[in-house]
Formats: C-alpha cells, sequence, structure tokens
C-alpha cells in the first residue's frame, strides 16, 4: 500500500482510513481483520450527483475506499463488507451471501441479492424483483443506475484475468470462497455484455471507468458517447485522494 499523509485529514477521517487500511492488510495476510468499530458514513456531507460501483478487480487495490464517502453513494460487491461497509452491498454468489448472513452484517447494513431457496428464510437480505440473473458487478452497476445520479465511477472492472489474461484477478483471492490467485482466470463475457447493456439504457448517466494504465480496454464499451476511462492516478488527483 502507498503511504498516507496523515496531516491531509481530520483526526476523525485519519481514524477510519488507518483502520480500514489495516483490516486490509490483515485479509492479505490470511488473518482475522479487527472489526468495523462503526458506521463510517454517519455525520458526513456528501455528493449526490454521483456515485461509486466497486468491483473487485485489482486495478483498485491502491484506492481507499474510506476515501470515497464524502464524494458520493458506494456500492460495493461481496467480500469488500470484510473491511468496509458500502451503502449497499452486493452479493449474488450463494457462498458469499451465506458467510454475509453468518457474520451478521445484514443485521445491521443493507445486503440485496437475487432470491434463492438456500437463504429465501433468511432475514436482513433484500432481494430484488425479479431477479436479474447477473453477476454481482453489473448488478451493483444496474442497482445504482437506478438512483438518479448522473455520474457513476466504476473501480475494479477489469474484466480480464493478470498475466496477459490467465490468471485470477480478484483483490480477495486466496481468501475464503474466493479462487486462489494461481487459478486460471474467470470468463468475463457475461460482466462485459451485462455493463454493456446498463450503459447503453441509461443515455443520461455518464459512467467513467477507472482502470490503470496497461489494464484490458474492451472496445465494446467505447461506442457509447456516455462512457469514458480515466487512469488510476488521474481518478486520484480529480478528487484529491491519496
Amino acid at each position: 500500500m502507498a503511504k498516507i499523509d496523515k496531516h491531509q485529514y481530520t483526526k476523525e477521517e485519519w481514524h477510519r482510513i488507518r483502520d480500514a487500511r489495516r483490516r486490509e492488510k490483515a485479509i492479505k495476510r490470511g488473518l482475522k481483520p479487527p472489526p468495523i468499530k462503526n458506521d463510517p458514513h454517519i455525520d458526513v456531507v456528501r455528493n449526490k450527483h454521483q456515485a461509486f460501483v466497486l468491483g473487485n478487480g485489482t486495478s483498485r487495490a491502491d484506492i481507499v475506499p474510506d476515501e470515497l464517502i464524502q464524494h458520493g453513494k458506494i456500492y460495493g460487491c461481496n467480500a469488500l463488507y470484510r473491511t468496509f461497509v458500502p451503502d449497499y452491498l452486493i452479493a449474488v454468489d450463494v457462498k458469499m451471501v451465506l458467510e454475509i448472513n453468518k457474520s451478521k452484517y445484514s443485521h445491521k447494513h443493507p445486503v440485496w441479492t437475487n432470491p434463492n431457496k438456500a437463504f429465501h428464510a433468511m432475514k436482513d437480505l433484500n432481494f430484488f424483483q425479479p431477479s436479474k440473473g447477473w453477476s454481482s458487478g453489473p448488478t451493483a452497476l444496474w442497482f445504482a443506475s437506478q438512483h438518479g445520479y448522473e455520474k457513476i465511477f466504476l473501480l475494479g472492472f477489469d474484466y480480464k484475468g493478470l498475466n496477459e489474461g490467465k490468471k485470477f484477478n480478484n483483490i480477495y483471492a486466496d481468501t475464503p470462497n474466493y479462487k486462489r490467485s494461481l487459478d486460471g482466470a474467470t470468463f468475463y463475457g457475461n460482466w462485459l455484455r451485462q455493463t454493456k447493456q446498463v450503459i447503453k439504457e441509461n443515455p443520461n448517466i455518464q459512467y467513467v471507468r477507472v482502470k490503470l494504465a496497461d489494464n484490458f480496454e474492451p472496445e465494446e464499451l467505447n461506442i457509447f458517447e456516455n462512457y469514458k476511462t480515466i487512469t488510476v492516478n488521474q481518478f486520484k488527483t480529480q478528487l484529491n485522494l491519496t
């Protein structure tokens, strides 16, 4: 992780960021992360015109979610809940939903998923009606697009695998309910098709994909006037992040 100058933040902001980084380091080391002390969104003035959808591709590894809170609502997927409380958590994989429910996270924070007989009797889950039948990331993007934002940033939407598309690309690789980092890449065709459909159906929303300079650039998305890409460094500069 890049070093952060704590003098740029208030005491409360720095404590949030510090704790989030400690949780992320613990996860990467295979250790149990320290608990999230409280909801970091309380008493924060936020931008109502834009939102962030956090996929879990490795391109977002150096972006601290806590730093995004004041800039807009945050939609996260799957294991993000282990280290951060987004405004909306979306999970459609059965194993992840069961993990989230077992952790009791959904007792305090909103979790959205598709109806499934494996957890239809569980309390505190919100169900998409009808079921989208999509992957978590595109489902989160679709969900955010229903909420009236002018601009939506896509983070961690890498699509293609690592090592020239051969290896599993996920920030939570080698942790419970995820593949190993040495496993083969997951097929991204459905993710890309679903993302394309969301962008096409919402021409009045500006979609900005945040990527590393050498990340895969799908031509299917570049045809849309309401879509563009920026690098992680450009994103950090634009929002004055560390």
